[in-house]
């Protein structure tokens, strides 16, 4: 029995999400059927380096899962993509050993969030990047960015339903760039919590606004309540862009 990890990219827009749900398409069933497919009716489970919600896409999610075929490593994207639905592509497949595990050895994760700074809607962009047609001061955005990096309790950037206990995060790097109409906001960091990158995006949006001042940033962070944070920016403009080993 083989491992291997997959890094995966995918349209977020026609999902439930990435794992697995009672109801609703997702991304691990898919992958999964197609592994069964390929190993006569054997289930074969899986396992991601995180969850993401419906409507948020992929760029570069990893996967692990365990096979005792002979194909090789560089066949498997080939096999998988014949089979697999257009919007799911399997970029890169690699033996890996078996203490590697998708998301127990995963040390950090990179998000971009797109957004379309126009007052004009784009459909080509309509499931790709949240339009927001007001002006935005970018210094400011930047100065109350600067009050989030580092490592902290993140309580009021996280959605209120979560399970997680342990809600102390680092972020690294956050940095805004800006092509024409398209401004994208790159996060980097240890973790992320439920919703995290979509509220603080929010709340970077207010800032950017007026409507808070950046240094209301450490007084959010103190808080450690969802009430006072930023509204949860749409799933649709978020990517996991690349998980760190």
């Amino acid at each position: 029995m083989q491992r291997y990890k997959g890094i995966i990219a995918y349209d977020g827009s026609g999902f439930s999400g990435y794992q697995v749900q009672p109801n609703g398409r997702t991304v691990q069933a898919e992958l999964e059927a197609v592994l069964e497919k390929i190993h006569k009716g054997t289930p074969v489970k899986v396992v991601g380096s995180g969850r993401t919600d419906a409507g948020v896409h992929a760029r570069g999610q990893v996967i692990h899962f365990d096979s005792p075929l002979a194909i090789p490593a560089e066949r498997w994207p080939v096999a998988l993509n014949s089979l697999l639905s257009q919007d799911i592509s399997v970029l890169s497949v690699e033996k890996v050993d078996h203490s590697f595990h998708a998301r127990f050895n995963a040390v950090g994760k990179e998000y971009r969030y797109q957004l379309l700074l126009s007052g004009v809607r784009d459909p080509f962009l309509r499931n790709y990047a949240y339009r927001f047609p007001f002006p935005l001061n970018l210094g400011a955005m930047r100065e109350a960015s600067g009050h989030l990096l580092g490592t902290y309790d993140f309580t009021s950037f996280c959605a209120a339903k979560t399970e997680v206990v342990d809600k102390v995060r680092t972020i690294k790097e956050i940095e805004f760039l800006q092509d024409g109409d398209l401004l994208t906001i790159r996060f980097v960091g240890n973790g992320f919590l439920y919703n995290m990158v979509r509220i603080l995006v929010g709340t970077l949006l207010e800032v950017g606004t007026g409507d808070r001042a950046p240094e209301e940033m450490q007084g959010i962070l103190e808080a450690k309540d969802r009430r006072v944070a930023g509204k949860t920016a749409p799933a649709h403009g978020l990517y996991l862009w690349e998980v760190f080993y």
